[in-house]
């Protein structure tokens, strides 16, 4: 998730604003310490412009490497 909201320029804030969610949230779930819903996985995916499923990814496995 940080590789696509840096990505955008985005501060956690702004991506939490354009989801709609509080920035202490994601804070945790960037930093792994909180589990996330499957509704707001959505919502944080769609403020991004991207699939669900990119989220979901393990961004070592990938060619996304998160920066």
């Amino acid at each position: 998730m940080i590789y696509f909201r840096k990505r955008k320029g985005w501060t956690q804030e702004e991506l939490a604003h354009q989801a709609g969610l509080h920035r202490t949230f994601v804070a945790h779930v960037e930093r792994q310490v909180r589990n996330i819903s499957l509704d707001n996985l959505e919502r944080l995916a769609t403020a991004l412009g991207i699939p669900v499923g990119l989220l979901l990814a393990d961004p070592a496995s990938g060619p996304l490497k998160e920066e």
